[in-house]
């Protein structure tokens, strides 16, 4: 069993950064598949940004890229999602999720259900 808890949310306001931060306990996650995703008031979740189990590849919403950089350090169990130049439309819950499975495309990795673990989320507030 994994259990996920991210930290680092806050209010920030436009054009700032936030760096969030995804602990792992209970297993290491050096082959997990790991991701984040957001939720705004009133919508889905939605994907934001994924690693691979061996931090080679980086998927992301087109959103975000070139603003938000996710990464993983596995000697600290933990994954991280740097986020810069921040819109008031990053504003959400952000979720931290893990799958021990192999994900081959962006589809994949996009996809809530393929995730079998998930964070409590930390909120990001972008004031304009």
């Amino acid at each position: 069993q994994v259990q996920l808890v991210e930290s680092g949310g806050g209010l920030v306001q436009a054009g700032g950064s936030l760096r969030l931060s995804c602990a792992a306990s209970g297993r290491t996650l050096s082959h997990y598949s790991m991701a984040w995703f957001r939720q705004a008031p009133g919508k889905e979740r939605e994907f934001v940004a994924a690693i691979s189990w061996n931090g080679i590849d980086t998927y992301y919403t087109d959103s975000v890229k070139g603003r938000f950089t996710i990464s993983r350090d596995v000697a600290k169990n933990t994954v991280y999602l740097q986020m810069t130049l921040l819109k008031p439309e990053d504003t959400g819950v952000y979720y931290c999720a893990a799958d021990e499975n192999y994900c081959a495309d962006y589809e994949c990795y996009a996809t809530l259900d393929f995730y079998d673990y998930w964070g409590q989320g930390t909120q990001v507030t972008v004031s304009s």
